[in-house]
């Protein structure tokens, strides 16, 4: 994939490039903007509430892109859509988080912003408040087939499936990949949103990924599962392997035909939980493509999730 900032139109999408052994990661997902509040207790509706306000690079494919080249991952590669307000302050961030971006610069909305309220009295628990702006406009023009020379695998941000637009996208990646027999994973990404596309539909959309990646409200809203390793098992009969991240509890591990297990997480007292799912799919990712069993990968995940809960933001150090 060719590095840069690009105009929009009848785009070429990522490019072809030189790969690592076993092929480079190409992500396809979102670039926004994060707004960072972080408060302690209720929000007082109405009037003041004191917080420290940040502005930070997000955007759930970025972050994942960026946690797997932190964890190891020696090519890695993201597709996405900027407004020309920030595309290329986004571009200098993952080029600084060695991550190759090509960036469609969307000519009439802005980069998407995601207000992230933060309790720190409840654990860093966040709450968003999402403008997608131009990130859920990437679309089939951005994309080519040559978009996948040297790519060894593809992941994809659900939240590419929450507009139209993105949705061609996804079904056009997912051609695309299968003709070329590299394999795809998916972060389903909200369960709000998930639950406004509904189960059935997200499920027919994502038919042909090989990895599933659910948060567990994400795993138990696809299936109906009251807990996690259930609702693992259930998903592993429709995609081959469905890795559920459970936060705190560790994740559940589901291969296709075989009993769940659980990966526990690492102790650690969080300071800022947005971004820690990104966090845990590029730890799994980079683990897996260097060869770990998907146990194994796992547990890489669990170790990257408990580095970014105790930063605020969703991007590694660097």
């Amino acid at each position: 994939m060719g590095g840069g900032v690009t105009a929009a139109g009848g785009g070429t999408g990522a490019a072809g490039g030189g790969a690592a052994a076993g092929g480079a990661l190409l992500v396809v997902g979102d670039v926004v903007t994060d707004v960072v509040a972080r408060h302690s207790g209720p929000l007082a509706a109405g009037t003041d509430t004191a917080a420290v306000i940040r502005k930070l690079p997000g955007g759930a494919g970025a972050n994942v892109a960026c946690w797997a080249a932190h964890r190891g991952c020696p090519d890695v590669r993201l597709l996405g859509r900027v407004g020309a307000d920030a595309g290329a302050w986004h571009e200098r961030e993952l080029l600084a988080n060695g991550v190759l971006p090509h960036l469609v610069v969307d000519p009439r909305t802005p980069t998407g912003t995601v207000i992230c309220l933060v309790d720190e009295d409840d654990g860093g628990e966040r709450t968003f408040l999402t403008d997608s702006g131009a990130a859920l406009r990437l679309g089939p023009a951005d994309w080519a087939d040559g978009a996948l020379d040297g790519i060894g695998w593809v992941h994809l941000s659900g939240y590419l499936l929450f507009s139209e637009t993105s949705r061609a996208l996804v079904a056009a990646v997912l051609r695309s990949a299968q003709a070329r027999r590299v394999p795809v994973s998916l972060d389903p990404a909200s369960a709000g949103f998930l639950a406004r596309l509904g189960t059935d539909r997200f499920l027919a959309l994502v038919r042909g990924v090989r990895v599933l990646l659910p948060s567990r409200d994400e795993a138990c809203l696809l299936t109906g599962e009251s807990e996690i390793a259930e609702a693992a098992a259930v998903l592993s009969r429709r995609v081959p392997l469905v890795v559920a991240k459970a936060g705190a509890d560790g994740a559940v591990v589901a291969p296709s035909g075989a009993a769940p297990e659980r990966v526990p997480a690492l102790p650690v007292r969080p300071r800022d939980t947005t971004g820690a799912g990104d966090a845990f799919t590029g730890g799994f990712l980079a683990a897996l493509l260097a060869g770990a069993a998907p146990r194994d990968a796992a547990a890489e995940g669990c170790r990257a999730g408990a580095e970014a809960v105790r930063r605020v933001g969703g991007r590694p150090p660097r």
